[in-house]
């Protein structure tokens, strides 16, 4: 049986010592290369949790919910999602809200999305300049998950202050920084919780067509959604449908500026963009790792591991597994087959993957439509995003010289 205690530090919070630098954090994978090829399953007592790098263990844990469980927490008031809930109340939740992200839904947004998109890059274009994070990547996914959940315009940029908190991981692994983190959580958190409480109520009053006011209306097993489960799921979407985007599209400009001989590629052929998309997802994915519980004692790559023991599963380092990929660290942007980890797998698999494969390939094509010659601003420093388990730069300052449409 699971031991219901909680961890006292969630492992998916504290950086690996192995990525001790910028350079590294940056650039992680030999890294992860190296870890799997020596340590494949390995307990770091300097963060309490088991590491999983290979893709074939990686692939198991994530597909076994009776084995490794997705509960866990930062603290006891910490509001469940469906990320982090196992069935069987997680079946019954997750397909209701699925209902929200049905190819048919996501289609139907495209348009929209490519309004957004444009707009955004036609308030640069002129200049020959701009900062790929802040002036793309973030205000799109941000602008689109608000109006998902129908919350006012005016309150997109505290969207993405929660959201960036809500995945800020330890700068270093200490208790000071841990219990600095945990506490900016709470805050957030409790902000959110509050924030969402007045938005249902508004939607109580005066149902629109939104997300929240699905959720309000829905039953499941002749049951209301609790006002708790949907402030859930609205914080997980803010956060996961936030993060994840940005990563992503910002992930793939950054390829671009790495190899260049990309840039006309897609250029000459569009059709070819959604390739392009899985391959940034595997080779620079947005989230690196996954956290889960061992609920009961298991083997895996020969190591015995405990009930209770935190595991972090690399989907960085498996997406890598020469076992598995041919030539894995070769951006190939026509791969096939891309049975990437980086969205998940199993019961868990991520909801809102069909939104982010379509705003990163109407992103990218929007890019390439409008720049050519598109190269990270030589004297702008990289930064990464401090968490551990998000893979990212801070800000993607570009030059190039503006075409097309």
């Amino acid at each position: 049986m699971l031991d219901t205690k909680k961890p006292e530090r969630y492992a998916n919070m504290i950086p690996m010592a192995e990525l001790d630098t910028t350079e590294k954090r940056l650039s992680p994978f030999p890294v992860y290369n190296q870890l799997r090829r020596t340590t494949p399953v390995r307990y770091d007592g300097s963060r309490s949790c088991w590491d999983v790098f290979r893709y074939e263990d990686a692939l198991r844990v994530l597909k076994d919910p009776a084995g490794f469980s997705s509960r866990r927490g930062l603290a006891g008031d910490e509001t469940e999602t469906i990320l982090t809930m196992d069935p069987p109340r997680h079946g019954p939740l997750r397909a209701l809200v699925n209902k929200a992200f049905t190819p048919k839904v996501v289609s139907n947004l495209e348009p929209h999305i490519r309004s957004i998109a444009d707009e955004l890059l036609d308030a640069k274009r002129s200049g020959g300049a701009m900062d790929i994070v802040g002036d793309l990547t973030v205000p799109l996914p941000v602008i689109v998950i608000a109006e998902l959940l129908g919350v006012p315009a005016k309150d997109r940029d505290l969207f993405k202050a929660w959201s960036d908190a809500l995945v800020m991981g330890l700068d270093e692994n200490t208790d000071e920084a841990f219990a600095r983190v945990s506490a900016e959580k709470a805050r957030t958190i409790a902000e959110l919780q509050a924030y969402f409480a007045g938005i249902l109520r508004e939607h109580r009053e005066r149902p629109q067509e939104d997300l929240i006011s699905l959720l309000i209306a829905a039953e499941i097993d002749g049951q209301k959604l609790t006002d708790a489960e949907i402030v859930g799921f609205s914080m997980l979407l803010l956060a996961a449908g936030n993060e994840t985007t940005t990563n992503l599209i910002a992930n793939a400009v950054r390829i671009l500026t790495e190899q260049p001989d990309l840039q006309p590629l897609l250029r000459r052929s569009p059709e070819t963009i959604p390739s392009f998309v899985e391959e940034t997802l595997r080779y620079y994915p947005p989230i690196q790792a996954i956290g889960r519980v061992c609920a009961q004692d298991a083997e895996l790559g020969g190591e015995r591991i405990r009930a209770g023991e935190q595991v972090v599963v690399w989907v960085a380092s498996a997406n890598r597994d020469e076992s598995k990929f041919d030539d894995p660290d070769a951006f190939v942007p026509d791969r096939k087959p891309n049975q990437h980890l980086s969205f998940g797998s199993g019961i868990h698999f991520c909801l809102g993957a069909p939104l982010a494969r379509l705003e990163a390939q109407i992103a990218l094509r929007a890019v390439v439509e409008r720049m050519e010659e598109i190269r990270r601003a030589a004297d702008a420093p990289m930064n990464p995003i401090q968490s551990p388990f998000v893979f990212g730069v801070q800000s993607f300052p570009v030059t190039f010289r503006a075409s097309g449409r």
